[in-house]
Formats: structure tokens, sequence, C-alpha cells
């Protein structure tokens, strides 16, 4: 397989070991990218007034063959956390009602569940999940345990941001629909790192970042909302389409979609990076990234000695790979050690009062930057033995 570092424009010098946080754009879609800020510039009233909607409808049609749902479900977000706090803001939730999670759920939205949790009344209730997790059975069964007759929403991660945990959120998704409980599902990491298919997966709502593992431009990301779940969604930002002048066919787009003037350009580039990821290949990218996070698993643990967070298995992990460190090692120090004197960017983090490293592999990554994590890592944990 080729190497990709060519096609990325990140810096020379640095060993990028942390696409999971805010991903990294490829040269070629960066310059489509480019193009539209360019073409917007050009006649910003007939980019704004007559084209961006057929140019937002063409490009949501795309992301929907990419995703297998139809494109009127589908609503252009800056990012998860934005799609999340207008589904948020928009339930209806009474004193009592529960909002059922997990203990290895994003920060913001942790802070935006106890936010309106606090308006409301509502309880968000995270459930532990013991460590090594085991099978996915015993994760949903152990999971669904914690669903009570005040249940109203299972919010829950698809691939988690601390511990880089895949959940299987399909079967959590089946039984709350059984249940007649809300699915809400934060997808962030999952878009360009693992085949999606949300037709499948069947949640009442979805979110996934296009600028991370799909490679598109900063601020592109996407809303799914269920056909029967849409006319309870209020607009975040109430704009000309709410009670709209000129409905369109989907009242969800009309009242989602636009928010006043903002630059549609990393929405319009996604097809891009969608393409760019086709013309390369991008499963056969996906398989060699995952050997490469396979190979930080057991070369990292056997260096700690600790046990891991999950099997060694593509059902639990894919491209990124959380990896314990011993509870003597300050994370801060670790992670500044590692770039001020190795350039090596990568995510050392404390969660629930330990030491992680969190290590992510994409396309632009070769053996040779793991080796150099392993190499700086065996000098650190030595002196601070």
């Amino acid at each position: 397989m080729r190497n990709f570092k060519a096609d990325f424009m990140l810096e020379e010098g640095v060993i990028f070991l942390n696409h999971g946080s805010f991903g990294a754009c490829p040269k070629i879609v960066f310059e489509a990218y480019q193009e539209w800020q360019r073409k917007l510039e050009l006649q910003p009233v007939r980019f704004l007034g007559r084209q961006a909607t057929q140019l937002l409808a063409e490009a949501r049609s795309v992301l929907g063959d990419y995703l297998n749902v139809p494109q009127d479900d589908l609503v252009f977000t800056t990012n998860p956390t934005t799609a999340i706090n207008m589904v948020v803001r928009s339930l209806r939730l009474e004193p009592g009602d529960e909002i059922l999670s997990s203990t290895h759920e994003y920060g913001a939205m942790d802070r935006t569940w106890r936010y309106i949790c606090g308006k409301t009344g509502a309880q968000y209730i995270q459930r532990s999940i013991p460590l090594p997790v085991s099978t996915h059975q015993d994760f949903v069964e152990h999971f669904l345990a914690g669903v009570t007759s005040r249940t109203k929403v299972i919010f829950l991660s698809h691939t988690t941001s601390q511990t880089a945990l895949v959940f299987p959120v399909k079967e959590i998704c089946r039984r709350a629909r059984e249940m007649g409980i809300l699915s809400i599902i934060d997808g962030a990491h999952v878009p360009g790192q693992t085949p999606l298919d949300l037709g499948e997966i069947n949640a009442d709502i979805y979110t996934g970042a296009c600028h991370k593992w799909l490679c598109a431009p900063k601020g592109s990301a996407f809303l799914y909302a269920h056909p029967e779940i849409q006319p309870r969604l209020d607009p975040l930002v109430v704009s000309w389409g709410y009670q709209s002048e000129k409905p369109g066919p989907s009242r969800f787009i009309d009242y989602h979609e636009w928010q006043g003037t903002r630059d549609l350009a990393a929405f319009l580039t996604v097809p891009d990076a969608i393409q760019y990821q086709q013309e390369n290949q991008w499963h056969q990218v996906r398989q060699r990234c995952h050997q490469l996070a396979l190979h930080a698993y057991n070369r990292i643990n056997n260096l700690t000695g600790l046990a891991p967070l999950s099997p060694a298995s593509a059902q639990w992990f894919l491209q990124m790979v959380t990896l314990r460190l011993p509870d003597r090692i300050d994370h801060e120090s670790l992670k500044a050690y590692l770039y001020d004197e190795h350039h090596i960017e990568v995510v050392a983090q404390s969660w629930q009062e330990h030491p992680y490293l969190r290590v992510s592999f994409q396309a632009y990554n070769q053996d040779s930057d793991l080796d150099a994590l392993v190499t700086a890592l065996e000098v650190y944990l030595a002196k601070h033995g």
C-alpha cells in the first residue's frame, strides 16, 4: 500500500497520533473546500440566495447514499455537540424522567445532559461499564439492566472518545425501540473509521462527525433523525425555514438547515471527502490502521504489564485504541515530554482518576510512528519507575 503522508497537510517533523481529536484533511479535499469558499465570495448573493439550497441537497444526497438513509432525514451541523444540543433542548422531559447513559461518554455531552436535567428535573444516569469488557452480548445485558420505568431516553456513544471502545448500538437501539425508549447515538468517531449503515442501526437519533475519520474539513457533521421523531425537534436557531414562506418537501430540512449567513463550504466538501476515500480503497487503509492499533495494544500493554480495556478484537476497537498507564504516571507531564522532546502528538489523559494513553492511526501513519512512541514511552517509564 502506498504512503499517504504526502496527501495530508500535517506539519513536517511531528508524529501525529491524534487523528481522533479533530481529524486531518487531505490536500485535495482542502483545495475543494477553498474552491467552495471562493465561489461564495465571488458572488455571495447568488451563492447563498439562489444556489445554496440545491447545493446542500446534492451534498446531502451523496452523504445519504454513504450512510444508507434518505437525504431528507439528514441535516448538516458544525459538530455533533451542536446536533445533540438541538435534540436535547427539544425533548419534553419532566421531573423524575431518566436518561440512561454510560460512564464512557464525551465530556461535552455529559455537560449538555446535566444542563438540561438542571432545567427540567430529569436525571442523567451514567451506568458504570465493568472493565475489561468481554462480549457485546454481556455489554447489552449489563447496560439495559439499568433501564427503569422512568427511563425515557437512552444516550450512548457508538465509539467512545475516552476509551475508544465500540459499543453494540444496533442491538441497544433495537431493544430500546421494543421498550418504547428514545435512542440517541453519538457517533462522532464512526464515519470513515468503519462502514456505517444507519438504516441497519435504526436509531431514533444519530449524529456523526465528518471532519474526523472521514477527513472532511473542520466544522462538518450531520444529524440523522428518524421520520417519526422529526416533528418533535425544534430548530436550535429559528430562521427563515421556520414557518417558511416557500416550504420545501421536508419540514425537517426547512427548520434546521438554514441558520442565516454562514460558511457552507465544509458541508459542501463532504462528497469530496467521501470520493477521496472511495478512490483510495479506504477499506484497506482501515484494515492497515487497525493492525497498527493492534500492535500498539500488544506492545504498550506488554510494556506496562497492565490489563487491557478489551479483548484484542476489531469488535471492540478499530483505528483508535486506549491503553492503561501506571497510576504513578502524571499524564500532563507525559504528554509534554512526548511532544516537547519527541514531537509526538498523542492523547495522554486522566479518566476516572487513572492515566491513559489514546493512540489514533490514520492513512498517513507508518510502523515507524508507533516505534517512536514505544521507544519514548520506554524511556519515560524507566525514568519514572
